[in-house]
């Protein structure tokens, strides 16, 4: 994965571009983009990979601090076991690949979601990469995988209710606060924008509690045709939006 010029020829804050801090992205239609080629689905989760290393180019070369991908969700299992073998198989490949070159460019690495149902060797290869990382300070790369943002919220409120059964909390003492860090994601900021590819309008149980105030952007392109123009077109549609955090825009803005 390397780290090449980006195309346009003049830094983001000189095209009039506001970068999100905090992109996440459900990178939806791979399959899609097989079929509509005549190749096996497989095929298409393999381009997905190369979008996916585009992206974390096109991040650190626009000085996105933080990325989010969703890359296999919890409901995923249901999938043909084949398929979901060779999305297991694709991880593998990618972090043997790819580590080293995100180490070099700085990039910490954190996975989310549950490890239940994950082998040994796939749960030792995610706390590898999340510890050959975790000194880097560059971008933040989160992967979510074997995610569900329903899973995610019922874990974390478990874990509050267990504290107050042993005395460690009490119900008034629970805010919102108390919530976020049970999450996977405690001490990310939430995403600003959360970008969804192949044309479909939907969250699909992605960052539930994280996305409430994010703004959404939805892209007909499938996942592998994203690139660079597509990125630029994003980062235009949310230079454009104005947030409000549900209160109203000043009159002197």
């Amino acid at each position: 994965m390397s780290v090449e010029p980006a195309i346009a020829a003049q830094p983001s804050d000189k095209l009039g571009l506001k970068i999100p801090a905090h992109v996440a992205v459900i990178m939806d239609g791979n399959g899609r983009w097989a079929m509509a080629r005549g190749k096996q689905r497989t095929e298409g989760h393999v381009e997905g990979v190369k979008a996916l290393r585009r992206i974390v180019d096109l991040s650190i070369r626009y000085d996105v601090k933080h990325l989010t991908v969703f890359s296999f969700s919890s409901e995923n299992w249901r999938r043909p076991r084949d398929e979901v073998n060779f999305i297991f198989g694709l991880l593998y490949r990618f972090v043997a690949s790819d580590l080293a070159t995100l180490i070099r460019n700085n990039v910490r690495v954190r996975i989310i979601g549950t490890r239940i149902g994950l082998d040994d060797a796939l749960k030792r290869l995610i706390g590898e990469v999340e510890s050959k990382t975790a000194r880097n300070t560059g971008l933040e790369l989160i992967v979510a995988f074997n995610y569900g943002g329903k899973a995610e919220i019922t874990e974390a409120t478990r874990r509050i209710a267990e504290a107050v059964a042993a005395g460690r909390l009490k119900p008034e003492e629970i805010t919102e606060a108390t919530l976020e860090r049970e999450l996977y994601t405690h001490g990310i900021p939430d995403p600003d924008v959360i970008v969804r590819t192949s044309g479909e309008r939907r969250f699909s149980n992605f960052l539930l509690w994280q996305g409430a105030y994010s703004e959404l952007v939805f892209v007909d392109e499938n996942w592998p045709d994203f690139g660079e123009a597509t990125f630029l077109k994003v980062l235009e549609e949310y230079s454009a939006r104005k947030r409000r955090f549900g209160g109203i825009e000043s009159s002197n803005s």
